[in-house]
């Protein structure tokens, strides 16, 4: 055989078997060899939510939920996984996993909107929001969040332990919205911009009536009024403030602030506080 023919076997015995390799190579990453990942034996569902439990009662929060979302995936009609939509919103608040406890309790309440359950995936939902709020010079959205869900809890469940228990944290949350506003109220103050002011301070009055905030808006007001040479209005704020607040130390502060002026409070009439 000559040399030429020994090359044109020798190329076309490669060819063959670089072929074969490459069957072997598909059909091993084709029925589970290479790069596939192993199949996940399934365990019984009653067996996975009994762990589940005690993980949760070990306060082994992670653990927990690794065991119930493989029973939400092994197991999608297990008569378990409402119990365990509940443990893992749950474990998720404990572990301080605040967005994913809010984004579970959705979940939950999407699934099961009448569920026994659902008061307190609510004040879960809350609670998660609520232990998310900042200091009042930054963006309170997670404190409005917070109110409108126990507002949601209060008006649907009014006679569920967790209203009673959501009260005290929309009184913070509402506060912590009144001091954003005044937060920013001084700043448009203290640059001189006393329409913006007063707007800011005026919601503090008319929306967050509760708040600790209301004594120092009614003062801020009559100092953004005075500044505008709106000697009546600055008045009659004075008067919301000594008559709500007579003991107050910002009564105290607007009754010299208009003596200086030789004004003192008084209502009067036509302007939004009289009313």
């Amino acid at each position: 055989m000559s040399i030429s023919a020994r090359s044109k076997t020798l190329v076309a015995s490669l060819r063959l078997g670089l072929a074969a390799a490459l069957v072997t190579i598909v059909a091993a990453c084709s029925g589970g060899g290479f790069f596939s990942k192993p199949e996940e034996p399934i365990i019984p569902a009653d067996e996975l939510y009994s762990d589940a439990v005690g993980h949760m009662e070990a306060n082994r929060y992670i653990s927990a939920i690794e065991d119930l979302e493989k029973l939400e995936r092994q197991h999608p009609y297990s008569d378990y996984n409402e119990r365990a939509k509940v443990m893992i919103t749950f474990a998720n608040f404990r572990l301080g996993r605040y967005e994913e406890a809010a984004l579970a309790a959705d979940r939950f309440l999407a699934l099961y909107p009448q569920s026994s359950e659902a008061p307190y995936i609510i004040f879960l939902k809350g609670s998660s929001y609520f232990q998310q709020i900042p200091d009042a010079t930054r963006d309170q959205t997670f404190a409005a969040d917070t109110i409108d869900t126990f507002e949601l809890l209060i008006s649907s469940y009014p006679t569920s332990r967790y209203a009673e228990e959501a009260k005290p944290m929309m009184v913070v949350a509402r506060d912590q919205l009144a001091a954003k506003e005044m937060s920013v109220g001084r700043y448009y103050l203290g640059h001189q911009d006393y329409a913006a002011a007063i707007n800011r301070f005026r919601a503090v009055v008319e929306d967050h009536q509760q708040s600790t905030h209301v004594e120092e808006a009614l003062y801020r007001l009559v100092e953004a009024y005075l500044s505008l040479g709106l000697a009546s209005e600055a008045q009659t704020a004075a008067a919301v403030l000594g008559t709500n607040y007579p003991a107050s130390e910002w009564y105290g502060r607007a009754f010299s602030l208009l003596q200086d002026r030789g004004l003192s409070p008084q209502m009067v009439a036509g302007n939004w506080l009289s009313r």
